[in-house]
């Protein structure tokens, strides 16, 4: 693991979203900083009931500086529509603020967060976590898992399960939408997702 100072210095102990937003672009509490265009922070009602819990910003995120407006972002738009959730009325983040990434020629193609990166992030997840207080969090895929469930939960195993996270607060996982973007047999794949974010809006009614 990297040796990384962590963010908790640089998160503000009060100015709700507003506060992290701002503070956000000074972190330096791993090294992804220094190769990203752009900081991208959450993005949502302050007092959203589902929180949408993603990897990391992608290319597109990490040029524009804002969540889920990649390739991934616009399929996941389609999937909360067929769901029946407003984009809009839910909270949409990621466990790790900067793009990883390798250079292949001019590309810039993704590459997984390392557990260190994760951990140095954590204090900025759990700030948002605390401000949002949501009824239900909904984790996209493996990274974030682990961020906010915790090393070895395998997401194949239960995805649209109840579960909750360690601090008591509701959750569903499921699987990243890039990984839909991604799959060779998309309808399929596509149809499982709506069925795990309906499942979300189930248990957003008991929550």
């Amino acid at each position: 693991m990297n040796d990384f100072t962590g963010a908790e210095q640089f998160v503000p102990p009060r100015g709700g979203l507003r506060g992290l937003r701002a503070a956000l672009p000074d972190c330096r509490g791993c090294d992804l900083w220094e190769h990203a265009e752009h900081v991208v922070p959450g993005e949502g009602p302050a007092r959203a009931r589902m929180m949408l819990i993603g990897e990391q910003p992608g290319d597109v995120e990490d040029k524009e500086g804002h969540v889920f407006v990649g390739p991934a972002g616009r399929l996941l738009d389609k999937a909360l529509d067929a769901a029946g959730i407003v984009r809009d009325e839910v909270y949409l983040t990621n466990a790790v603020k900067h793009f990883r990434y390798e250079r292949r020629g001019k590309r810039r193609i993704h590459k997984t967060p390392a557990a260190g990166h994760i951990g140095a992030c954590a204090p900025w997840l759990t700030a948002e976590l605390g401000i949002v207080k949501p009824a239900l969090v909904v984790v996209l895929g493996a990274v974030a898992a682990r961020a906010v469930v915790g090393t070895g939960f395998k997401v194949t195993e239960h995805r649209g399960e109840a579960i909750e996270l360690p601090d008591g607060t509701p959750a569903t996982v499921t699987v990243h939408p890039s990984a839909v973007v991604r799959s060779q047999e998309f309808r399929r794949d596509f149809g499982l997702f709506v069925e795990d974010l309906r499942r979300a809006v189930e248990l957003l009614r008991t929550a």
